[in-house]
Parts: C-alpha cells; sequence; structure tokens
C-alpha cells in the first residue's frame, strides 16, 4: 500500500528529545521551542513567533486577541478545515461565508468586499496547499474597511507571496505542524504576531494569563496573574522532535517539490487532452508542495478514482466539505453571495499521496494506475 501520508523523520529526532530529557525541562518554553521560535521568526522575517500546541489553538489564540465581541462578524472562506471557523465562534462572532477562487482553491478576493457590513471586524484568508491567496487585494480591503487580517497558513510553512512569508503579511499568521503537515511535531503550530503591539499580551494569553514571560526576561521581579489567559505552550518533547525538522527544511522542502514536479510531469498529458485539471500556481506565490491535488469530471468520476486506486494499494482521498452547508456552518454562520465554484469545486478534488521520501518509482506508480483509470 502506497499511504496517503507518513508524517516526517529526518533521523535527529531522538538525539534531539533525549536532550530534552537529560536537561530535566520538558514542560514548554524551554530550549528547544526557545529555537523553534527563534528560527521561525529569523527565516521568515518574522516580528515575533510563538510555538503553541497546534494550528488551532493558534487560531484561537489569534481570535482572542481581535477580542471579538458577541455580534462581530468575520469573513472566511467555506473550502477550509473547521479550526479556521471555530476560531471565531470561540470569540462568539458570526461566520461569514464567501466563494473561492476555482483556480486556487482560494477564497474569491472580489467577492470580499460585498460580505461586509457595520459589524464586520476580521477577515480570515486561508492559503490552500500552501499556494498565497491574492494578498495585496486583501490587504487593500481590509485597511480600505480596517478589518483585522488573520492567515491561516497552516498548509503554508515555507510559502511566499511575492517575496514574503505566508504568515507574515497580515496582522497574525498561524502555523501548523501537525503530522499531516510539512515539518511536524505530531501536534502542535505557532502564531505568527505581525504588529508588535500584541506580544504582550499574546505572552500572558498563552502563558495562563500570567506575565511569566516578562519575570523570566527581568522585567519584573516576580509574576502574578494579570489577565485571562489559558495554555498554550507545547511540550519540550514536541518542540525538540520540531527541531530535527527545522533544521532539516530545506531538505524536506527540496524533496516534497521533486515529487510535487513528477506528478505534475507525469499527469499533465491528461490535463491536455482534457480529462483532468492540475493545480495552477499564480505569479509571485512560491508553494512548498503541501499537497499534490488534481480534479476529475464531477463527483462520481471521483468516487470511482479513489475506489480504483484504492483497489491498487494507492491511498487518495478527497478533502473538506464546504462549511457553510455543515449542521456547525449553518448555525454559526451564512454563506454572502452565490455558491458558484466552492461546492462543486469541493466534489471533483482528489489528493494523492505526498509525503518527506516519497519515492520516485511510487510516484510514476500512481501516475501510471491513473493513467490506466481514463484509458
Amino acid at each position: 500500500m502506497i499511504p496517503f501520508n507518513v508524517p516526517p523523520c529526518v533521523g535527529t529526532e531522538l538525539q534531539y528529545i533525549k536532550e530534552a530529557i537529560e536537561s530535566h525541562k520538558i514542560c514548554g518554553d524551554g530550549v528547544f521551542t526557545k529555537k523553534c521560535n527563534a528560527w521561525l521568526e529569523e527565516r521568515f522575517h518574522a516580528q515575533k513567533v510563538l510555538l503553541t500546541t497546534s494550528g488551532t489553538t493558534a487560531l484561537d489564540m489569534a481570535a482572542l486577541l481581535c477580542e471579538l465581541q458577541e455580534g462581530d462578524e468575520v469573513i472566511l472562506p467555506s473550502y477550509t478545515f473547521s479550526s479556521t471557523a471555530t476560531s471565531a465562534v470561540l470569540g462568539g462572532a458570526k461566520l461569514v461565508f464567501v466563494d473561492i477562487r476555482p483556480d486556487t482553491m482560494n477564497i474569491d478576493e472580489t467577492k470580499i468586499e460585498e460580505a461586509i457590513t457595520e459589524r464586520t471586524k476580521v477577515l480570515i484568508v486561508m492559503h490552500y496547499a500552501g499556494v498565497a491567496c491574492n494578498m495585496d487585494a486583501v490587504m487593500e480591503i481590509a485597511q480600505r474597511h480596517k478589518l483585522v487580517v488573520i492567515e491561516d497558513a497552516a498548509q503554508g510553512v515555507m510559502s511566499t507571496y511575492k517575496g514574503r512569508a505566508l504568515g507574515t503579511i497580515g496582522d497574525f499568521g498561524c502555523y501548523s505542524f501537525h503530522e499531516t503537515k510539512n515539518y511536524s511535531m505530531g501536534e502542535g503550530g505557532a502564531l505568527v504576531i505581525n504588529n508588535p503591539k500584541y506580544n504582550e499580551r499574546a505572552e500572558i494569553l498563552r502563558e495562563k494569563g500570567t506575565n511569566r514571560s516578562k519575570f523570566f526576561r527581568g522585567q519584573v521581579d516576580k509574576y502574578t496573574w494579570v489577565d485571562f489567559g489559558d495554555s498554550y505552550l507545547p511540550s519540550e518533547l514536541n518542540a525538540a522532535y520540531l527541531w530535527a525538522q527545522l533544521c532539516a527544511a530545506d531538505e524536506i522542502n527540496d524533496n516534497r517539490m521533486a515529487s510535487w514536479n513528477h506528478y505534475y510531469r507525469e499527469l499533465k498529458e491528461l490535463e491536455d487532452e482534457g480529462k483532468i485539471e492540475l493545480p495552477v500556481i499564480p505569479n509571485g506565490c512560491v508553494h512548498n508542495a503541501h499537497m499534490f491535488y488534481m480534479k476529475c469530471k464531477d463527483l462520481e468520476e471521483r468516487t470511482a478514482l479513489i475506489s480504483y486506486l484504492k483497489n491498487n494499494d494507492i491511498l487518495a482521498v478527497f478533502h473538506y466539505i464546504p462549511l457553510h452547508s455543515a449542521p456547525a456552518g449553518l448555525k454559526y454562520g451564512r454563506f454572502v453571495g452565490e455558491d458558484i465554484y466552492t461546492t462543486i469545486e469541493s466534489e471533483r478534488l482528489v489528493r494523492l499521496p505526498l509525503y518527506y521520501g516519497l519515492e520516485s518509482e511510487q510516484v510514476d506508480f500512481v501516475c501510471e494506475k491513473i493513467k490506466n483509470f481514463y484509458e
């Protein structure tokens, strides 16, 4: 069986985990957490990065820092993971879903403005497959309407938009280091803070409502409970695992990109024949090969293809069910405008196996079976 995903492991993870154990510091904010934060800040030219327990809690922190109130509205795409939406629900906001672009599966920036009301406070964009949204248009709209922008860059670590790292363009960026992501710590994530006015509040929120971070920097002589907070610090054992991944970040990226390009070359003839559609990478976007997907003619064909591949020991999967049609989406939000692409495009998309260490021969085998299916 060719699995859909294999969590990355570069070989030095146990060494770093052992070092964390021997340091007698395995709770949050130890040496490895600080190393990961610093690496992300330096590599992506980020103002401040805080490692979190998941991509979901990074989004939760961002939403809490926006100080959403009951009755506020948050605009977001319907084609995304539930975490994007639950972060806004946590603050008591109403969800306002808009349609996506069929080329990138990202939020359609031309549909945002019609969804804005006097209650709109936050705009969340999600960079699908590590391919950037049109951030020039997003930021222009947000600045004109005085909206806070959260980038859900869970899939976008190492991707850029016009030379800027995803997650560093809006007010906040959120990364995921789940086992399905390019870089993993099992469960984990990071909050990128691009406006320094949020720094202190974010540290307090992350440290259970205390000013503990200021105490450790010597800025106060004792720490105490000063505001609402929670515990968003990951274990040092998880951070040590991630540190191994970050030390090999370019190797992992290059390996995944080679597989992505291999898929594209092999399947291009099917696209040229009009049988499938392949991913689109707009000018100015550099992606990270987070996933390789293709689009079938319709839902029936996709279902048949996934079944055919499974019968040939290949695990391929579909992705999100649009949130606006889910029970919670109906409860917490509304769709503005017409659902032209969100549902129909989501029903055509199939994701192929892609992970660090996927062998060239395995890609050839997957492509051969897809070609056989269409013959």
